[in-house]
């Protein structure tokens, strides 16, 4: 900045005490009590900007979700884990704990902030300026401004909220995964521990076979071949029933990674009862949902809507920016004040247009992002649609026809080989198909649970019970819309 005035001329020599006196002058001047009062009230005082719609919206949200997930900026009481828990008590562990949950919620808050500094003007400056002929002449401190053009704060503070709520989404998702991982091992646990029970009950009666073969042999009605199998049996699956107790360790390291657990911590009871997930929407309403509420696509939804800003920003840099300012020279008496003012010339057109067709760009990328999401949604949900229902199919096979005749024909094979009509080696491979179903219920019911998870990770409308997901969730949705309607309730 160069005042324009021309500086006080004179011919007097300088000396020690002319400037001794008037820098007197000048400290006298210059913390004069208005002025002094003035500086005061902008250095210790400050300002504070109008906050925007969707900047008070985030804030009542995040205030809404704190109050339950991080009450100032500790973590709440957590649930007592007893075998009597319920799984929710296990999931609510779990999003208080999850350390990678934690992350997404500060990611979250600290995007908050920047829609404050996103609308706010830049910080004033204070100036100062001497003019010197042999002699200070003129003392002209002053305070100067930049002012954008009015529309470019705004569309900033545009921009910085749909990257919250991109913010939002994601820590939502990081709850709903974490959901997920506690239901998976959950589940992989229990049926581990049906794995075995099935595979105990087939040696206690590959135990009675044995006893069956021993009591032929000693009638002299089968050799003792019989009884080595009914043994060799036995051993395979002792073998088996040992490697499924050993792998309970790996399930259970999950299991505590899961619910944020350390290596080193205790490991937390295992629930004493089953629960499956429920999923009560009727099949034609879950695609739709999953559209509608799916919290990555709504993540991918802000993006979009920030490159939008984003673009209307950058035509923004065809308009220029505004500096204001006042001096005063305090060396005169009386003060002479003198306004300033400065006018950004945007002359470099290629830069600008160089700013838009990113700005373009990434709009379009953002979109087509969008899209392949929506495409993948609907291939994942189509397969994970078919696996529930090929486990719902198998389960309704092996338990409605296929096990109670197995365990009919193992009857009638065991009174067979009683009455000498087939041998030991029929017997046994009735045993085996026996078990062979048992181990497919297990499996079928594991996919069934598993697959029902994911189901509902996909859905991601459905947040599971106590998750910290705030009274603001609606306001949140769609860049402060409307939430969607909830779909009626059914059977898939």
């Amino acid at each position: 900045m160069i005042p324009l005035h021309e500086p006080l001329a004179t011919n007097v020599p300088v000396t020690s005490n002319m400037i001794s006196r008037n820098s007197s002058s000048f400290v006298c001047r210059q913390f004069a009590p208005s002025a002094g009062l003035l500086l005061a009230g902008l250095l210790f005082a400050g300002c504070k900007g109008i906050p925007t719609k969707s900047e008070k919206e985030a804030r009542q949200h995040a205030q809404a979700v704190t109050a339950v997930y991080r009450p100032h900026d500790q973590k709440p009481p957590l649930p007592v884990l007893t075998a009597d828990s319920s799984l929710s008590n296990y999931l609510a562990f779990a999003m208080l704990s999850q350390p990678k949950v934690e992350a997404a919620f500060y990611d979250w808050a600290a995007s908050i902030e920047r829609i404050t500094q996103a609308r706010s003007l830049p910080d004033p400056q204070v100036t100062f300026q001497m003019d010197i002929q042999n002699i200070v002449t003129s003392i002209m401190p002053g305070l100067m401004g930049s002012i954008p053009w009015p529309d470019k704060l705004r569309v900033g503070a545009q921009i910085a909220s749909a990257e919250s709520q991109a913010k939002y989404f994601a820590f939502q998702s990081s709850v709903l995964d974490s959901a997920y991982e506690v239901k998976r091992a959950y589940y992989q646990l229990y049926f581990l521990a049906e794995k075995i029970r099935v595979n105990q009950n087939n040696f206690d009666l590959l135990s009675e076979l044995e006893k069956l073969a021993r009591a032929q042999n000693e009638v002299g009605k089968v050799t003792l071949q019989d009884v080595l199998r009914a043994q060799i049996e036995q051993d395979q699956l002792k073998t088996e029933i040992a490697n499924l107790e050993d792998s309970r360790n790996p399930l259970l390291a999950q299991f505590k990674a899961a619910l944020g657990l350390g290596t080193d911590g205790p490991t937390p009871a295992m629930p004493g009862r089953f629960e499956s997930t429920p999923l009560e929407l009727s099949a034609d309403k879950l695609f739709e949902t999953a559209l509608a509420q799916n919290t990555r696509l709504r993540e991918m939804e802000a993006d979009v809507r920030a490159a939008e800003a984003s673009l209307i920003l950058a035509r923004r840099s065809r308009l220029p920016d505004f500096s204001l300012g006042l001096m005063a020279d305090v060396q005169v008496n009386p003060t002479l004040y003198r306004p300033l003012g400065s006018l950004s010339l945007p002359i470099w057109r290629d830069k600008i247009a160089a700013q838009i067709a990113e700005a373009q760009a990434n709009k379009r990328s953002a979109k087509a992002r969008l899209s392949d999401e929506q495409i993948a949604l609907a291939v994942d949900f189509a397969q994970r649609s078919y696996l529930y229902r090929e486990a719902t199919r198998n389960l309704a096979l092996l338990n409605d026809q296929l096990l109670p005749k197995a365990r009919q024909s193992l009857e009638v094979a065991r009174s067979s080989y009683l009455g000498g009509q087939i041998d030991f080696f029929n017997l046994i491979d009735t045993e085996r198909t026996l078990l062979g179903f048992e181990l497919d219920r297990v499996g079928a019911a594991t996919q069934r649970e598993v697959v029902l998870a994911e189901l509902s990770l996909i859905i991601q409308g459905m947040p599971p019970a106590s998750a910290p997901m705030g009274s603001g969730t609606a306001r949140m949705n769609r860049g402060s819309q409307s939430s969607p309607k909830k779909t009626s309730s059914g059977k898939m």
